[in-house]
């Protein structure tokens, strides 16, 4: 029986990476897409042979789209969704039916990406190329007004109304950006205009309606990281000849873990008219990426896996995103996040919220400080501040700060992240 590769989110076909015909295994990796915040590597679910592959480079297509077909060498695909197989004929001239409604953006023509692109399904552009049958004046009934086969097929050309010259000439160029909507006219000398790219905006849209429509506030405590460093390098010292090196990142996310264990509200998603406190425990954590663009990968089960496990698995992932490689199983599934600019000489910081979650640490640089000994006397002590931001509609002040000073017990005494 055929088995269906379908799209986990939404993406822009980069390029294939295996043809119809080409024996795959499960794992195999056979196409690449562009998703919001990386570009994301899409695996053959079964072994076999690819019968089929749907969309052309370039192509945006939807989550839970099927985009190729594996099965036995000869097989027959099946159609999916609102898709015929890549192979089958067009289908024969129907009577005419009555115009499909018109598209989500108001208009009787097709809806239109940011970038002025169509929206439409592969099959759907097959087959209006097949037909002759202009695609700017076919009505979409799909998700966001996307034109599907079967708005193609039953559209009549006698019906159509063409959109006006200015709608035209309107969405065939890019929409402008936000900030130069806001701040006016461009400036033309001593300037470079650069495009903004798909993660940047998707980055820009998330954290604009995670500020706005999320009350922030905040919670800072001084954490004395001297005993967590000194277990760090005792462990790490058998593991070195395994190949595997825990991390101080992979510590203070085992903390956090085990911090929400002991406060499960902090795990809890806001969502209107519901809270959704989630039973695992999936800590997101912030990547810088080469080229200014920022991700977060999710170490799942933080409070339940080893710490050799988690440093293993994390520096896997850590890897990859920062080859701009990502597997869609690296972003999905978190439910708090860790922001850590501790390599970048920072004293302090806060972090905004990664909606719908209800919460997000940022960790600063340790730095030798003075510290009062138990003695009485000044010393010399190792110190980072950790700030958490979080959602006053799921949690309060109180709350916030009983959760900072568990998750600062554990990191000054180290040797219960190991329990």
């Amino acid at each position: 029986m055929a088995h269906e590769v379908t799209l986990t989110m939404d993406g822009m076909l980069i390029n294939w990476l295996k043809d119809v015909g080409e024996t795959v295994s499960a794992g195999d990796i056979i196409a690449e897409f562009e998703a919001d915040k990386a570009t994301v590597e899409v695996e053959a679910g079964a072994d076999g042979t690819l019968l089929e592959l749907r969309g052309d480079a370039g192509d945006e297509i939807d989550e839970g789209e099927v985009i190729a077909v594996i099965g036995a060498a000869g097989e027959s695909s099946a159609p999916a969704s609102d898709d015929t197989p890549k192979e089958a004929p067009a289908p024969a001239e129907e009577a005419p039916a009555e115009s499909a409604p018109a598209s989500s953006n108001g208009a009787n023509g097709a809806s239109m990406t940011e970038d002025g692109r169509i929206k439409a399904s592969p099959l759907a552009k097959r087959i209006a190329e097949d037909k002759g049958i202009d695609l700017t004046l076919v009505p979409g009934t799909g998700p966001s007004g996307r034109i599907v086969k079967a708005d193609v097929e039953n559209f009549d050309p006698s019906k159509a109304v063409k959109p006006a010259p200015a709608k035209e000439a309107k969405s065939s160029a890019p929409a402008p950006t936000a900030s130069l909507q806001t701040w006016g006219k461009v400036p033309e000398e001593d300037v470079e205009i650069l495009e903004i790219s798909r993660m940047r905006r998707a980055i820009a849209d998330g954290t604009i309606k995670s500020k706005t429509g999320i009350p922030h506030f905040y919670v800072t405590v001084e954490v004395d990281v001297e005993p967590m460093l000194a277990l760090r390098k005792e462990i790490n010292a058998p593991l070195a000849d395994e190949g595997i090196k825990i991390s101080v990142n992979d510590m203070l996310i085992k903390a956090l873990a085990l911090g929400l264990k002991k406060y499960p509200n902090l795990n809890t998603h806001y969502y209107g008219d519901k809270l959704v406190r989630h039973q695992r425990i999936n800590i997101g954590v912030s990547v810088a990426l080469p080229d200014n663009g920022l991700v977060n990968v999710v170490c799942h089960d933080a409070d339940k896996i080893s710490l050799s496990e988690m440093a293993s698995s994390n520096k896997e992932m850590y890897d990859d995103v920062r080859n701009g490689k990502i597997k869609p199983e690296y972003i999905r599934g978190g439910t708090f996040t860790i922001s850590n600019l501790g390599p970048f000489n920072v004293a302090e910081f806060s972090a905004i919220i990664d909606a719908p979650q209800a919460g997000i640490v940022a960790v600063s640089s340790t730095r030798k400080v003075p510290v009062v000994l138990e003695d009485g006397s000044i010393g010399v002590g190792s110190r980072m501040n950790m700030t958490i931001s979080i959602d006053h509609r799921v949690s309060d002040g109180a709350e916030g700060a009983q959760y900072m000073n568990y998750v600062r017990d554990l990191i000054e005494n180290p040797m219960r992240l190991l329990v």
